[in-house]
């Protein structure tokens, strides 16, 4: 079976549109974890332009190219069969090899956001190896409960979404109704200026829009129900990223004092170490550990669908495809991943992002040619949802979204991974796709 036949496996329940909006928020965003390294690379104002402009130039043309092709092509293993379709298997199979391997770094993040905000909670309990071992329980339970299937999710995901945006409206109303007891007589300058680093961060937090259309198969009226839910998080991943933030930049409260997993003393900065103050610096404390597990939990419904799809096609043993009897969840798949994304747990968070912007922007870009390449190609095929302009328009929605990647590759040679920078330790793992594809046709050929 090619990657242009996938099936759309046959499920009793499907995903509506409110579970699609939540489990796309969690895969996108998590709640506004993260943000804090924005804050303080380049303050309140730095961060709000970033935090609007980054959606223009880096969501926004996401949403509509992935609008387009999942309504258009609704199959399991999403981008992977946009691109296969459009290019060719050798690009399908490197844009489902760039996307795992850039989902090892992206799915260490939220286990070391989760075990960051327990341990500003309870540091005992994160020291020395504990923290390490925290965050493979934390995959571990993920992958379980992936396999009550997708629907479960989704669901789940919508209150997740309630709970952990609580606390950030309660801290926001604060902000709001007590603003400027911080001001000094001179704005306080900056200590880390990297506006540069902020806005890589911010690519970071607005990534992953593609990840929905990896369950299309698992998807209630797909044509009808992906562009509804692209737009609607978008929107709200936005809002929920801007509103916090520019309601404690009233409070004049000092950029320098935001740190990774440091909601919780914003919050006590700005409320105060009163019984309020402490309340809500727990909540979104649990909260920051909600947003993160929500996220590898949605994340590993998307991605877990790759190598089980790969499978079907004979790239992977056929074992992987293997699939839950009554769930349907591609079960060994996700076991599998699991074990994979445990072994990045030790990298740094910064080291993280610059190889997961690196990897995983370069297979955005294969579907954003994906987009270009149906509209010379197939001009008749149905499309439920275009992008606007035709062709011009095709290639123009990926033209923001290639600069900001020319940013990320300019960024990460001054990141070091071992003895060289993390720009050539991503090359080296993107010069394995190829070497990879031969011995999987070479597999698929025997089998």
């Amino acid at each position: 079976m090619s990657a242009a036949t996938i099936r759309s496996i046959p499920c009793p329940r499907k995903l509506t549109l409110l579970p699609l909006v939540a489990a796309t928020y969690f895969m996108v965003s998590g709640g506004p974890f993260g943000l804090e390294d924005i804050v303080s690379k380049a303050g309140y104002l730095g961060a709000i332009l970033i935090l609007l402009i980054t959606p223009l130039l880096w969501a926004l043309p996401a949403g509509l190219m992935v609008s387009e092709l999942a309504s258009t092509l609704p199959k399991e293993g999403g981008y992977y069969a946009w691109v296969g379709r459009a290019m060719g298997p050798f690009w399908g199979f490197q844009e489902a090899w760039l996307s795992l391997v850039g989902s090892i770094f992206d799915m260490a993040i939220y286990p070391t956001l989760f075990v960051g905000y327990l341990g500003h909670f309870a540091p005992a309990l994160t020291a020395g190896s504990r923290g390490y071992w925290i965050g493979v329980a934390l995959v571990a339970a993920a992958a379980g409960w992936n396999l009550l299937g997708a629907v479960a999710i989704g669901e789940s995901s919508v209150l997740l979404g309630i709970v952990l945006l609580a606390p950030f409206a309660l801290l926001s109303l604060y902000a709001t109704a007590h603003p400027a007891p911080h001001v000094a007589s001179a704005p306080v300058p900056l200590r880390n200026v990297d506006f540069l680093g902020g806005i890589l961060v911010a690519m970071w937090n607005y990534m992953g829009w593609d990840n929905t259309s990896t369950v299309a198969g698992e998807v209630d009226r797909p044509q009808r129900t992906y562009p509804l839910a692209m737009a609607g998080a978008v929107v709200v991943v936005t809002v929920t990223y801007v509103l916090p933030i520019g309601a404690v930049a009233l409070t004049g409260l000092s950029p320098n004092l935001w740190s990774t997993g440091g909601w919780a003393d914003v919050a006590r900065g700005v409320i105060g170490a009163g019984v309020f103050g402490r309340f809500v610096a727990v909540m979104l404390t649990a909260g920051g550990m909600i947003g993160a597990a929500g996220t590898l939990n949605a994340l590993t419904m998307a991605l877990s669908r790759l190598p089980a799809v790969m499978a079907e096609d004979g790239y992977l043993p056929k074992m992987i495809a293997r699939r839950h009897p009554r769930t349907d969840a591609p079960w060994v798949a996700i076991v599998v991943c699991a074990m994979a994304w445990a072994a990045a747990l030790q990298f740094s968070f910064s080291k993280l992002i610059m190889l997961d912007v690196l990897l995983t922007g370069l297979s955005i870009l294969l579907e954003f040619a994906a987009l270009v390449a149906l509209r010379i190609r197939e001009p008749g095929l149905a499309r439920p949802y275009r992008v606007p302009g035709g062709i011009a328009g095709a290639i123009g929605v990926g033209l923001f979204p290639m600069a900001l990647l020319v940013a990320a590759v300019v960024r990460n040679q001054a990141e070091p991974v071992g003895p060289i920078n993390a720009l050539e330790f991503g090359g080296l793992l993107i010069a394995l796709g190829p070497v990879a594809w031969f011995a999987a046709s070479a597999r698929q050929g025997r089998s």
